[in-house]
């Protein structure tokens, strides 16, 4: 099986090196792609990990190649790196092939959600197979991944993924939670309905791709609702209700989730999690910590 978690150790700073950033409230400077951070130290490890995020880095701290760079290190490349080998258009092939892969090491970890939610064979059987699919392209060779039209296989791979979501969503409600402390919130709110769609008295915000910077959503019922694409900055969503919520693509930068139950809720990414605001009483889905892997 493809490994899908970022394997700093077989990279060589492939990241620190081929991708552009701009000065913002995620990095303090601008860097064009294919030069190295200044960070980068010369046995490729970063010289800040330690203090990326109280330094300004927090758009390293949220980044997750998802098993990309040491699969094109290693696999697509055979272990040549962009420091010292003697093909000089190299480093440019490798620089812009990681983001192919990236792309597809995304939708391979998505797809192994879906997988995992057991829902109907015939979805499953679907997804196994797409799955397959965007692997074998992952595993493709340089010149294959830069001529890949990356939009056309988002374009099979989402509708599956969405199909997976309304399956889900629509199976049933989880029981209500339970918070850290022990007693049951009794006053959940905005209830929307089990297929994504806003139902009697549920807050008509909620829907997929809306603005909802800042909203006061603590202590909300969420289960079941579709929040595909919403952007969800800053939010106040401690000891929400997440159970069964469809997240893929959420903006959940400096969202707060403090006590809020994310284990249940759907297509959630270490990047998402690694970008709120969440402590020991955040429940997590399996396999997803929210903390740079780097």
């Amino acid at each position: 099986m493809t490994e899908l978690r970022p394997d700093c150790s077989r990279c060589a700073g492939l990241c620190c090196v081929a991708l552009p950033f701009s000065r913002g409230a995620d990095f303090p400077v601008d860097k064009p792609g294919g030069v190295p951070c200044g960070n980068l130290l010369i046995d490729d490890r970063c010289g800040i990990h330690d203090r990326l995020a109280e330094t300004g880095w927090r758009g390293c701290v949220t980044f997750d190649c998802f098993g990309a760079g040491q699969r094109v290190m290693q696999e697509t490349f055979r272990g040549r790196t962009w420091r010292d080998d003697p093909d000089p258009g190299l480093p440019a092939r490798m620089f812009s092939v990681l983001p192919v892969v990236h792309q597809l090491h995304e939708m391979s970890y998505l797809l192994a959600q879906a997988i995992s939610y057991a829902v109907a064979p015939d979805l499953t059987r679907r997804c196994r197979q797409l799955a397959a699919e965007v692997d074998a392209l992952a595993g493709g060779t340089a010149q294959d991944l830069l001529a890949l039209d990356v939009t056309a296989v988002r374009a099979r791979v989402g509708p599956a993924l969405r199909d997976v979501s309304v399956a889900v969503r629509r199976a049933g409600r989880s029981p209500r939670h339970t918070n850290s402390r022990g007693s049951a919130r009794a006053d959940r709110r905005l209830r929307p309905g089990a297929d994504g769609r806003s139902g009697t008295g549920a807050d008509r915000r909620i829907k997929p791709g809306a603005d909802l910077v800042r909203a006061a959503l603590a202590g909300s019922d969420l289960r079941g609702a579709d929040l595909r694409g919403v952007l969800l900055i800053a939010a106040d969503l401690r000891d929400a209700d997440l159970a069964r919520a469809d997240l893929l693509g959420a903006d959940l930068r400096d969202a707060d989730l403090r006590g809020a139950r994310v284990a249940e809720a759907l297509f959630v990414t270490p990047p998402q999690l690694a970008a709120a605001r969440t402590d020991e009483s955040t429940t997590r889905p399996p396999g997803v910590s929210g903390t740079h892997a780097g």
